[in-house]
């Protein structure tokens, strides 16, 4: 496939705390490390997201007595996943993995509203509020993207679909993303982002 220069790739959340070892770590995550250096070599445009929390995010089990990770509790905007504390602001954790390359990279925070979770590169999970990307991206003249990262389920899913929404072109790269499938989550993200449009690829 060729790569044109309106194309961007959209790397999700490769940070230390979603590789092994780390707090809410993806089985093998560190793999899609290589492949993303890879892939970034071919792109003129590459963004980095950054899951940023706050000390005691409102996702967190911890803010939630009674709770543990991974149960569901219901939150102003719907139902919310809590998670294990992870990628908060300044620590290790929230660091990119050490091996991803960051020189040619721009960025994009999210996350950072203490209130709200967000696992969308475009959207908080309330599904309305922007994080402002879309129309940085229209702005620059990009019109198709490609995403690799983690997880494939979650934060890759929600960016994919959103970016269909908002009129992007959009794929996923299956090589460079790795999931936690929380119940059955990947075939549903699988089946989401097919029935949105995203087009699905091994590899590039």
């Amino acid at each position: 496939m060729e790569i044109l220069p309106s194309d961007l790739l959209l790397v999700i959340d490769v940070q230390n705390d979603f590789c092994p070892g780390g707090a809410l770590a993806v089985v093998d995550g560190d793999a899609v490390v290589p492949v993303i250096n890879r892939l970034a070599q071919r792109f003129a445009h590459v963004v980095l997201t950054q899951d940023w929390h706050p000390a005691g995010h409102s996702s967190f089990a911890t803010s939630h007595p009674g709770t543990a990770p991974f149960q569901t509790v219901t939150m102003a905007y719907g139902p919310q996943t809590l998670w294990p504390d992870h990628c908060v602001q300044g620590t290790a954790g929230a660091a990119f993995h050490s091996q991803l390359s960051t020189e040619r990279a721009e960025l994009c925070r999210k996350g950072f509203r203490s209130e709200i979770d967000s696992y969308s590169a475009f959207y908080e999970n309330d599904r309305r509020t922007p994080t402002g990307l879309a129309g940085y991206l229209r702005e620059r003249g990009l019109t198709r993207i490609f995403l690799a990262g983690l997880a494939t389920d979650y934060c890759v899913h929600y960016s994919a679909v959103d970016a269909r929404r908002l009129g992007f072109e959009t794929v996923v790269i299956e090589t460079g993303c790795r999931a936690i499938d929380l119940a059955g989550s990947l075939g549903s993200a699988w089946a989401s982002m097919a029935e949105a449009g995203v087009q699905r690829l091994g590899d590039l």
